[in-house]
């Protein structure tokens, strides 16, 4: 990278992990939040807008080499018959316009893994069609989109990036937001989680650290102009009685359960395959699920 790297959406769970890494390893980063967020790294300049113009965006891309498009405000649970252009899609077609007004800034959109594909039994690879349940889902699709159409217009080169379900440290439980928070702070508070289904629904996790690695190299890495798409995944599916069950291991208190009927925004099984970025990249995620759950939960019980 030859100038600082924009991390739009730094004050969520992975733009603040991505933004701290990047800095880390000595690039300058400007943390694009909608309101005024602090960070640990001085090498971290934090810049707030509404980021929904043009204009936005323009200043930020004269000073910058890159950027990575983290920001987000909905999940499928969330998501469901409310579709969102506020604060997402408005959000992506802002940067892109700034976009054609500054060639040579590398994107780096992430996307998501688990619900673009829809049910897949087999591995799910970038080639698939993409049949997304939950109006979330959509959105990325349709954002997926508008990034490569300006890559090919405007000759600009971007990376879309899918991830699995991302969890660690930093991750507050919300709702809707992530199951493995929203299991610990259950098993804190003595309360019981709301599972969707009957448990056997089988996702893949992946933890915060590995992302980030996967970002840095997607940064380093040649790449031709145009939009180049890769998952990224642990590569093992779990259900999600298994998981809870491996969470329940980690917290060594049984977590209370209660099974209502199925969500029809959710996926019943999706693994990501992620063989493209390990060939390209070089990179294989390093964290296993057991001891991403230990980390988390140390994290966890060292909160207020």
């Amino acid at each position: 990278m030859t100038g600082p790297v924009v991390v739009l959406g730094a004050g969520g769970f992975i733009g603040r992990h991505l933004a701290e890494a990047v800095a880390a390893s000595g690039i300058p980063v400007i943390a694009a939040t909608r309101r005024a967020e602090r960070f640990l790294h001085p090498g971290i300049t934090n810049v707030t807008a509404a980021f929904d113009r043009e204009a936005d965006f323009l200043p930020l891309l004269a000073h910058s080499s890159a950027v990575i498009h983290a920001a987000s405000i909905s999940t499928p649970g969330s998501s469901a018959a409310q579709p969102q252009l506020e604060g997402n899609l408005r959000t992506t077609l802002a940067l892109i316009e700034a976009l054609q007004a500054s060639p040579g800034k590398r994107l780096v959109y992430l996307s998501s893994g688990g619900t673009l594909y829809g049910d897949r039994e087999r591995s799910a690879h970038e080639d698939d069609p993409l049949r997304p349940r939950s109006y979330h889902g959509a959105g990325k699709a349709a954002a997926e989109h508008f990034v490569h159409a300006w890559a090919m217009q405007f000759n600009g080169t971007a990376v879309l990036l899918r991830p699995s379900n991302v969890y660690g440290p930093g991750q507050l439980p919300r709702r809707g937001f992530g199951i493995i928070p929203t299991a610990f702070d259950c098993t804190r508070s003595g309360t019981s989680l709301t599972i969707w289904g009957d448990g056997s629904a089988i996702r893949d996790y992946l933890y915060v650290d590995d992302l980030t690695t996967l970002c840095q190299a997607v940064l380093a890495h040649a790449l031709l102009p145009g939009a180049h798409t890769f998952n990224a995944s642990w590569g093992k599916g779990i259900t999600l009685d298994g998981l809870l069950d491996a969470i329940d291991a980690t917290t060594m208190h049984p977590l209370k359960r209660d099974y209502q009927r199925p969500r029809e925004v959710d996926v019943r099984q999706i693994v990501p395959d992620s063989a493209a970025a390990r060939d390209t990249f070089d990179w294989r995620p390093a964290v296993a699920l057991e001891q991403g759950l230990q980390r988390t939960w140390l994290w966890f019980t060292s909160l207020p």
